[in-house]
């Protein structure tokens, strides 16, 4: 018997040969430097940094930014990278998305062609790290209202203000801090290793994505050069252009973890024998892996086409949010079928799905909670905005 496969409807049919290269590129990196020892790392809450250089050497950072030594990839390439690293583990995934998407996407779109020569190179080679400093403690969903403030004195500008859950904070060489001009307008400051009045905590005590660490930042009168201010962002709308761009990658990392706890769960009813069969024999069983194989194919084919829609310049930001409110909350069910089926080894994590089945929490809540996504498609679909109450200009 062939071996089961999650691509029920031939998707791979619709994929160009480089698409599907630079997934089998990454799938393979996956199952020998990261599926074999990353528990070990999530179970210490420590972040596996000798991953780093083996990252840079698969070409895959920088995602779909062309030049600058950066691949370059079609929308399609860049979500099966997301989707094949969050397969193996979310910590990893979201490292690579905090640096390749959020931190490297922002200097590229909103960056003049002097920052983008500076930073991006280095960037793309992993030799310096990048990090996307927008939340904070009392701005999650409304970061709209970030309170960071930013001063013009002399040539620098001096930060002052709180941030909070951002990947990569502790270890990152730049630091992309959003705050709030004199005028009000946000704006983005790159802030370098080593500045003073800069300092990042690593949180502790997560339940999920603990093998990425994620910081408090307190930023005591921060002195960033005026040359360091992105140049092109001059208000949160600019912002928005970034998560716009990088929010479709999290749909194919709910995907990717779906399609790991479907494979694993499988894999398990397959081999465990219960009341003398193996439980895969099981209709409740059975019944729950169809189901599992359905939404994993519906979010296979939802991501295939808006990332061609991205490509072709037409995904919009609702678009984007369907997709990421749709994936999350199936993957979460997938995954919670998932540890079910495993019964009690469902809960260890040498097994795999106990860390997909926390790490999923995360994916779920971060750039942008599940409401929240409903709540912009609300207002696509209405014209009324359901989070301000008003309608959108």
């Amino acid at each position: 018997m062939s071996e089961p496969s999650t691509d029920f409807y031939a998707l791979d049919d619709l994929l160009e040969p480089e698409e599907i290269e630079i997934r089998d590129r990454v799938r393979a990196f996956c199952a020998t430097e990261v599926t074999p020892h990353i528990n070990e790392y999530w179970d210490r809450a420590e972040f596996p940094f000798e991953i780093v250089p083996k990252l840079a050497g698969l070409g895959i950072v920088g995602g779909t930014i062309e030049g600058y030594g950066c691949p370059g990839m079609s929308a399609v390439s860049a979500g099966l990278v997301a989707a094949e690293l969050a397969r193996a583990d979310g910590s990893v995934g979201t490292f690579n998305g905090v640096h390749s998407f959020l931190a490297m996407q922002s200097i590229a779109l909103l960056g003049d062609e002097e920052q983008r020569e500076r930073w991006l190179p280095a960037m793309a080679r992993l030799e310096t790290i990048g990090a996307f400093g927008l939340t904070e403690p009392q701005h999650g969903s409304d970061a709209v209202g970030l309170e960071t403030s930013a001063r013009r004195d002399g040539d620098s500008y001096v930060l002052n203000g709180q941030k909070k859950w951002i990947g990569n904070g502790s270890i990152a060489d730049h630091v992309i801090i959003w705050a709030r001009g004199e005028d009000g307008a946000v704006g983005g400051y790159v802030v370098d290793k080593g500045t003073p009045g800069y300092e990042a905590t690593v949180m502790t005590g997560k339940t999920a994505l603990r093998a990425v660490w994620q910081a408090e930042i307190t930023l005591t009168d921060v002195r960033v050069p005026a040359e360091n201010k992105l140049a092109n962002c001059h208000s949160f709308k600019d912002v928005s252009q970034v998560l716009d761009r990088t929010r479709y990658t999290v749909a194919w990392r709910a995907l990717g973890l779906a399609t790991a706890v479907y494979e694993l769960a499988l894999a398990h009813a397959m081999q465990r024998v219960q009341f003398g069969q193996p439980i895969a024999g099981f209709q409740l069983v059975q019944d729950k892996l169809a189901r599992m194989l359905a939404e994993i194919t519906s979010m296979q084919l939802m991501c295939w086409r808006l990332s061609r829609l991205a490509d072709a310049g037409r995904m919009t930001a609702a678009m984007a949010s369907l997709a990421k409110m749709n994936h999350a909350a199936k993957a979460r069910a997938i995954v919670a079928d998932a540890r079910d089926i495993l019964g009690g080894d469902g809960i260890l994590i040498e097994h795999h799905v106990a860390r997909h089945h926390a790490d999923m929490e995360a994916v779920f809540t971060f750039e942008g909670t599940d409401s929240v996504q409903a709540l912009i498609v609300g207002r696509e679909i209405t014209g009324l905005s359901a989070i301000s109450g008003r309608k959108p200009s």
